[in-house]
């Protein structure tokens, strides 16, 4: 399941939410199931999870009205995307277990070949049992979204191209060149730093704040400069430093995209779980899950990502860390200035 903080859009009618619901997730949702959840008017929170194969869909259907009640919410609307025989029975549940847990149902709508049906509007003038045909441009919603800053790719497989290995044989020579490093830095340590520790933290910071001030400038990082500091971040003390060092700026998330997409596939665990973190606390949800795929798809242990994916999965908003780490400017103040970066003069 997916979640994200959200643009303030002005949504008036079914046609207005289905417009908005691309921008919300970051992708146009495809076999999905997706609760928009309201304070009073306000959009606060979107959730998208996967259509129910063979499977009962009541309990996928409980734990994504679980995670919704826990957003404060006092309302939801449930939309399904895709075919009748599969959308009907995914929406009954998400809508039984919604009203379960003490949330009032606005409207639950199924979403197929540009048309759109309501399950709870019968009234032919304004749900036609042919359903309603709808146009994403008629709507203002799209113009909104993108002035805000937010983009909607095409589908879930394009969001995780973005995170999708782009290294080869000259990044795995890298690596063997990054090994025989680390063992001479270790070797040459003195013999009160037990087992190098103080040296590989000191070498790792270095690493960082390098690689981190080259790509600022916009250099492109060298194999040899990715290798060494992947490598040196398998090390959990330089983990948590670059970790303390990282938010949702914007220049974290592009950052650790590319380590992790640059990455030897053993190495990619802390950078990809620092993407996470990054995409997360910049209200990215969707970005942080696809990245936190491929990492447990091949580190299924690393305790960050599944940390990580425990706080995507419970719904848990970026607001609850706030504060922490305490660098850069506050969440609100930079998504301000972005907003004005991108604004027309």
């Amino acid at each position: 399941m997916n979640s994200t903080d959200l643009p303030p859009l002005s949504v008036r009618s079914p046609a207005d939410l289905i417009a908005a619901v691309p921008y919300l997730l970051g992708f146009h949702p495809a076999d999905s199931i997706v609760v928009v959840a309201l304070s009073g008017k306000r959009i606060i929170f979107a959730a998208r999870g996967d259509l129910p194969g063979d499977a009962d869909p009541y309990e996928p259907g409980q734990h994504i009205a679980a995670v919704t009640a826990r957003q404060g919410a006092d309302s939801a609307t449930v939309v399904g995307y895709g075919p009748a025989d599969r959308v009907t029975p995914a929406v009954d549940a998400v809508r039984a277990a919604l009203t379960e847990a003490g949330l009032a149902v606005l409207d639950a709508l199924r979403v197929t070949d540009g048309r759109w049906w309501s399950y709870i509007c019968d009234e032919p003038s304004c749900c036609p049992p042919e359903g309603t045909p709808y146009d994403p441009l008629a709507s203002t919603v799209p113009a909104a979204a993108v002035f805000a800053g937010q983009v909607a790719l095409p589908d879930r497989a394009a969001l995780a191209a973005q995170v999708a290995p782009v290294g080869g044989e000259a990044m795995r020579q890298a690596v063997e060149r990054a090994q025989r490093r680390l063992t001479e830095l270790l070797v040459a340590a003195p013999a009160a730093d037990l087992l190098g520790a103080r040296a590989v933290r000191t070498a790792g910071a270095a690493a960082l704040r390098t690689a981190r001030r080259r790509h600022r400038d916009g250099a492109r990082l060298t194999d040899d400069e990715i290798a060494w500091l992947c490598l040196l971040l398998t090390h959990l003390p330089v983990r948590d430093h670059a970790w303390e060092r990282t938010d949702g700026r914007d220049e974290d998330v592009v950052f650790w995209a590319e380590m992790l997409r640059r990455s030897a596939p053993e190495l990619i665990a802390a950078p990809g779980s620092l993407l996470a973190f990054a995409a997360w606390r910049d209200g990215q949800g969707a970005l942080a899950a696809v990245a936190l795929e491929r990492v447990l798809a091949d580190h299924p242990t690393y305790s960050l990502a599944l940390l990580l994916d425990d706080l995507l999965r419970r719904g848990v908003p970026p607001s609850r860390l706030d504060g922490w780490p305490a660098t850069g400017l506050p969440r609100a103040r930079r998504r301000a200035r972005r907003r004005a970066r991108r604004r027309p003069r």
